[in-house]
């Protein structure tokens, strides 16, 4: 259901005005929600002046998305303010300039390394995006990977502008793996060296590129249901196809120099942005709670057959599922102080619970693996060191994601090798030619995906097979009454 047929589409009507201040890969729902939502403000409130040029990760042959509404969008900020009453708040957001396709646009994204006045890169390609990949080669036009892009980018820069402290940049990925700031200099470095490029160039990432480990905090849902962004629209005047819904929480860590505050006018903005020397506690607390929460929390609840994360908290046994594997599995396995985190626990349940914020289970389900693996698989780890035993809420979000896996219940997005692993091991199953326990035994020694080889761990395997054959057996509304 689109909006009425008389209402124009989104477009500017006045030149673009912004200075191109920040290259950011990716303009999917979460960056357009978080960070694109706070640079309009930060130029609003302190005259930042920073217009976004926008880079498609992958190679999708499809359009340029924020190109068809000359970059604007609509933000939706919905939900319950401290007093519990209703809160909808809507923004053009205008800092967008334009969004390549590396395919089509290669030249002018390296064009764009010699303009001295983009200062930020800005990433969200998820967990999987930032992985070194010794299939990049200097001269592919583009390389596939994303550190790769990237790194393509920064040497041409360095050959445009010199090694000169001023031409560097503030990288700001905002993927959720650890320490994702260095992880990608990492990455970027090691390619430079697989190149074989100058040692000056080394040399200038490591000095006077700013590699800033971030943490990022806001759900964001995507679109509105097409009832309200029919009537959403009507209201505006105007046809957006690329509106998006956020909750009013945000909070964005930056572990950076002090100079960044002063770049982005944080002092005079007002914004959830904090800037520290160590991100870890906040880190810690949301990826092993909030993102833990959800990572466990989807498969079972698209295994019961519902769409979004709302449904799953309004279901007595999900609720009391998701309840019960953060006090008593996630929170102990936390090096931080329960009384810290029961508090925060609790704020992330109101949220997921948001009545005004349709989350789909499918869009978190994206990358499934590589979120269980950094979001779950540490607590879940953690929790048998200190018991003795596994726990069983955990094993169990395990086994329904392996379980989802059949590709029964939605259509999959991640990595084609585990797509491509989990189709032939399924496959082999259903024929009877792979035991269930193999199957979790050969699942668990992905050292690939888990940084170790997990069948080394005393009684895992049996534990996960016992989980996964009682769940196919009895099913979700069996195991979560």
């Amino acid at each position: 259901m689109h909006p009425p047929t008389e209402l124009a589409p989104l477009r500017r009507h006045e030149p673009f005005a912004l200075t191109p201040r920040v290259l950011q890969f990716g303009a999917g729902n979460f960056l357009r929600g978080f960070f694109d939502w706070q640079l309009d403000l930060l130029n609003e409130r302190c005259g930042l002046d920073a217009g976004v040029v926008a880079v498609r990760p992958t190679g999708s042959a499809r359009a340029p998305l924020l190109d068809l509404q000359d970059g604007l969008f609509t933000t939706v900020i919905q939900g319950l303010d401290e007093a519990g009453q209703p809160l909808r708040e809507t923004r053009l957001i205008t800092c967008v300039q334009r969004e390549l396709h590396l395919d089509q646009h290669y030249e002018d994204y390296l064009a764009l390394a010699s303009r001295p006045e983009i200062r930020f890169v800005v990433s969200n390609t998820t967990e999987a995006g930032i992985q070194f990949s010794d299939q990049d080669r200097f001269d592919d036009r583009p390389p596939a990977s994303f550190p790769a892009k990237l790194a393509r980018w920064l040497y041409a820069r360095y050959q445009a502008l010199g090694a000169d402290p001023a031409s560097g940049v503030y990288v700001l990925p905002c993927e959720l793996i650890a320490d994702n700031g260095q992880v990608l200099r990492a990455a970027v470095l090691q390619l430079a060296g697989q190149w074989q490029l100058e040692s000056g160039f080394s040399d200038w990432l490591t000095r006077h590129c700013h590699w800033c480990s971030t943490l990022v905090d806001r759900i964001v849902s995507g679109l509105p249901a097409p009832e309200q962004q029919a009537a959403l629209s009507a209201q505006l005047g105007y046809r957006d196809e690329f509106m998006v819904v956020a909750e009013p929480f945000y909070l964005w860590v930056i572990q950076g120099p002090p100079a960044l505050a002063q770049e982005l006018g944080l002092a005079r903005a007002g914004l959830h942005i904090l800037l520290v020397d160590d991100l870890q506690p906040y880190k810690q607390r949301k990826v092993g709670l909030l993102n833990g929460g959800h990572t466990c929390l989807v498969p079972l609840g698209l295994l019961a057959g519902l769409e979004t994360v709302g449904q799953a908290l309004a279901h007595p046994g999900l609720r009391r599922f998701l309840t019960q594997a953060m006090e008593e599995d996630i929170i102990p396995a936390l090096p931080l102080p329960a009384d810290a985190l029961r508090p925060f626990a609790q704020a992330v349940l109101q949220r997921f619970a948001n009545p005004f914020i349709a989350h789909r289970l499918s869009a978190i389900a994206l990358n499934s693996w590589s979120k269980f693996a950094q979001r779950v698989m540490p607590q879940l780890l953690h929790a048998q060191a200190l018991r003795g035993h596994w726990p069983p809420r955990l094993l169990l979000a395990l086994a329904a994601t392996m379980l989802l896996y059949r590709g029964e219940h939605l259509s999959l997005a991640d990595e084609p090798r585990w797509l491509a692993w989990w189709r032939q091991a399924w496959a082999a199953h259903d024929r009877g030619e792979l035991a269930l326990a193999t199957l979790c035994s050969d699942w668990l020694g992905q050292t690939a995906l888990w940084g170790q080889d997990l069948r080394q761990q005393p009684g895992l395997t049996a534990a996960l097979a016992a989980s996964l054959e009682r769940l196919q057996r009895e099913g979700v509304a069996a195991l979560c009454p």
